[in-house]
């Protein structure tokens, strides 16, 4: 699998593996950062934990794991990731995102998001990009309600917490036909 170049003045998103994941290790350490997800990146035992299964679904060619570089700020702010690829249905997921708190409410989200369903659409060719979830987690919905996606449901109870919460998961959508749209309406404003 390629490995894909995903950069423009503001971001640069490269491959996170075992030999540059330590540089998110103080972003990790950041209270409730990930509050929402079901994965732990702290303490630093279980950051590279985290960092070792994205890159085992790395080689399974199923993710495609990012460390987030701030270009304007020069310095790292967290990671993403596609997921969950399904290369014969041509869908993909973008998630497992987390920004250190000094990089969030900068744009920085909004511009590697659009790199990322750049490359999804124009350069892989597939047919649809979905985003997953917290129903609880109100700041990601409408940031990805933001950048066009729409909520195609809701999966009642279908991911357990660390701490024990069942979630539900609200599950958007955007569909190859409205990528053109989406990129003009939304990113070139």
């Amino acid at each position: 699998m390629n490995i894909p170049h995903l950069e423009n003045e503001y971001v640069k998103l490269s491959l996170l593996d075992l030999s540059n994941y330590t540089h998110l290790s103080k972003i990790a350490e950041e209270k409730d950062l990930v509050f929402y997800s079901p994965s732990a990146i702290s303490p630093p035992e279980k950051l590279k934990e985290y960092v070792e299964c994205a890159v085992n679904r790395y080689y399974n060619k199923t993710a495609i794991p990012f460390i987030i570089y701030d270009k304007k700020k020069k310095a790292y702010a967290g990671s993403t990731r596609f997921a969950l690829i399904n290369w014969k249905n041509k869908v993909l997921h973008i998630g497992w995102t987390w920004i250190g708190s000094e990089f969030q409410g900068s744009g920085l989200n909004k511009q590697m998001k659009f790199l990322m369903l750049q490359y999804a659409f124009e350069t892989l060719e597939f047919d649809k990009v979905e985003f997953r979830v917290d129903e609880r987690n109100i700041k990601s919905r409408k940031a990805v309600e933001k950048l066009g996606a729409k909520l195609e449901g809701i999966l009642r109870k279908d991911t357990l917490m660390l701490d024990g919460f069942k979630r539900s998961t609200c599950c958007y959508g955007i569909l190859k036909e409205e990528w053109p749209s989406i990129k003009t309406n939304r990113f070139n404003s």
